[in-house]
């Protein structure tokens, strides 16, 4: 992606279902789960570079003895310094004291990190916080071990304040209004009353406290209190907990947006953010993996129960599409699949767009995740050139030399890597420069591949703020002097928000609002803007089931080509040469390519819960406004 987003934070869970010695004796090792938490975590790198957590649970130690671990950072390389102050400490002890080499009970109770039970987050800062407290996993703490919770997820919430207030009301004083932290203040109230009538029940029953300890973990009903924690959630979320006495759970919002997919053995139950990250890492077949249903949660007891629980009704399931088109790694076998139909679906509207004209076409991508979209289009084309020769065949059948004949067929769909990124430019680059120069040349091009007779596509997942293209892409390739340059979006116009974690919060920052801004304005239809503001403004008292999202309005009365239109005409510049055309997908040719992942919104403006038509108005007003602020 051209303009990089930062959103998809990823999750990584292991449990272990035997005991660590049978690891040790199998595996050579009894840290076998830490070792697998950071191939889980390293191949989810993709999905968080500001900040990466770890937390441990030991099961069934002595009362006196330390049974949860956990260690964040926010450095530069956080996974990498996760782990290097966990092998740093194991080392020390593992030098200090012989004695533990082989002794697995020894490691298990002076070791820390080492454990049953293992929860690891890699992380963007949605809300740009990049402190160590803003570092999932949460943790809770408390002296009775069923009531301690350590939580983490992928997901952003678009009620907040009223969920802040929820816990207000409860008589809570909640030390920050973010999130996660009122997330897993809200599931820690009612774990904390379910223990406490647990122990009721079981003093009535004439069991002492200790007696009582085991009994309540093994009837803590973990759906039961997912169920009332959650009733007035409303986001997108995959969230992943620990209980210090060892139940686990991994649950999912009911319209799916946020991705959550686990693998169950004899030896091992293991969760994470993307399915090939399971099958690399525990070696096992695509069917082996199985996506976490939405509204459900997947609860391991402590005694190593497996079960899935509806929490909260499915809604109409609407999985991010951006999933599938950017975030996730693209050596899942669907997603692969998917990217490559992105890019054959779109290749009808890129021949109109060089006039049929593939022998004076280069086809190229941009740098690095466009790639298999790529492969698709030109395939398509190499399907078009091929039947075109076909028919020319049959028609000169009668005429056709062994020359003229080696001629026709020596034609092929020429292909180059024209744009290079400049890694170590875009790293000394900050995101808030305003150094034009140092931006433009974040790409190098690749010189002597194209004549000025020639057209040039060049594909990119997606096309977001615009600003890398106007600043650097178009103005590079231009330097290779194209007659035209056509930029292909996989992805088709994003002209809303997203208020589920993709770091899209602000509409005036979305290149297709802007290109509908300046088409109103050309129009003398300015006077939508003024009137949308007034419908919006209407419902800000309302309840978000009784909102409406009016910022369609703005885009009502224009096709998709007339605002692709204006961005070409807004992104390129006067002292550039070539003509710039910019194509983007259809909403329905999307569908068509990935008809899991139907969550639309930031296309279409149809939000899968009733806040997200909130967050679209509120962000409308904020620009209108001129407020320089988030729109939840």
């Amino acid at each position: 992606m051209s303009d990089a987003l930062q959103h998809e934070c990823g999750i990584a869970l292991v449990r272990l279902l035997k005991p660590l010695e049978f690891y040790k004796e199998k595996y050579g090792t009894a840290f076998y789960g830490i070792q697998k938490m950071y191939l889980l975590m390293e191949k989810q790198h993709n999905r968080g570079q500001d900040g990466a957590g770890f937390a441990s649970i030991k099961m069934d130690v002595e009362p006196g003895e330390r049974y949860i671990s956990r260690v964040r950072s926010n450095h530069s390389q956080p996974i990498q310094d996760v782990f290097k102050q966990i092998n740093e400490r194991i080392n020390e002890e593992m030098a200090a004291h012989p004695e533990y080499a082989d002794d697995v009970a020894l490691q298990k109770e002076n070791i820390p990190y080492l454990g049953e039970l293992f929860l690891g987050h890699v992380r963007y800062g949605t809300f740009g916080k990049n402190s160590i407290e803003s570092v999932h996993p949460f943790l809770r703490q408390s002296n009775w071990m069923h009531r301690n919770l350590i939580l983490a997820g992928n997901f952003n919430m678009t009620n907040v304040k009223e969920l802040f207030q929820n816990l207000v009301e409860l008589g809570q004083h909640p030390k920050e209004m973010a999130d996660t932290v009122t997330v897993m203040e809200k599931i820690g109230h009612f774990l904390d009353k379910e223990v406490m009538q647990l122990y009721q029940d079981c003093k009535e029953e004439g069991l002492s406290k200790r007696e009582a300890s085991p009994v309540i973990a093994e009837r803590l009903d973990i759906a039961k209190i997912l169920r009332r924690s959650s009733k007035n959630l409303d986001g997108g979320y995959a969230m992943a907990g620990l209980l210090g006495h060892g139940d686990s759970f991994v649950f999912r919002d009911p319209a799916g947006i946020r991705p959550a997919y686990f693998y169950q053995d004899d030896e091992v139950v293991v969760v994470a953010s993307e399915r090939p990250v399971i099958q690399t890492v525990f070696n096992v077949p695509f069917e082996k993996v199985q996506e976490i249903e939405p509204g459900t949660a997947l609860i391991i007891k402590k005694n190593g129960t497996v079960s899935m629980e509806e929490i909260l009704p499915p809604t109409v399931k609407k999985a991010c599409s951006f999933e599938r088109i950017y975030f996730s790694r693209g050596s899942d076998a669907e997603i692969y699949q998917e990217r490559k139909t992105l890019g054959r679906l779109i290749l009808p509207a890129v021949l109109k767009s060089i006039d049929q004209d593939t022998d004076n076409t280069v086809f190229s991508y941009i740098p690095n995740t466009a790639e298999t979209s790529f492969y698709g289009l030109v395939e398509a084309a190499q399907d078009f050139l091929n039947q075109r020769k076909n028919n020319y065949i049959l028609q000169n059948r009668n005429t056709l030399t062994k020359e003229s004949l080696q001629e026709l067929l020596s034609v092929k769909i020429r292909t180059e890597k024209v744009a290079i990124k400049d890694a170590k430019l875009r790293t000394f680059i900050t995101e808030d420069s305003s150094r034009d120069d140092l931006v433009a040349h974040v790409y190098d091009v690749t010189y002597g591949v194209i004549k000025p007779t020639d057209n040039l596509v060049i594909i990119d997942d997606s096309i977001v703020r615009g600003t890398t293209l106007k600043m650097s892409i178009i103005k590079m390739m231009d330097r290779l002097n194209p007659k035209r340059i056509v930029i292909v979006s996989s992805a088709p116009q994003i002209r809303y928000p997203d208020c589920y974690g993709i770091d899209m919060a602000k509409l005036e920052g979305l290149v297709a609002f802007k290109a509908a801004l300046e088409l109103l304005k050309e129009r003398n239809m300015y006077h939508i803007v003024d009137e949308v503001y007034v419908k919006c403004k209407a419902q800000e008292n309302f309840n978000d089931t009784e909102v409406i999202n009016y910022v369609t309005a703005i885009y009502a009365p224009f096709q998709p080509q007339e605002v692709s239109d204006k961005i070409a005409q807004m992104l390129s510049s006067p002292e550039i040469k070539a003509e710039v055309k910019i194509i983007f997908q259809t909403v329905e040719d999307l569908h068509i390519a990935c008809p899991k992942n139907l969550g639309d919104w930031y296309f279409t403006g149809d939000y899968p819960t009733p806040g997200g038509n909130r967050v679209v108005n509120r962000a409308f007003m904020n620009f209108y406004e001129g407020k320089d602020a988030r729109a939840y």
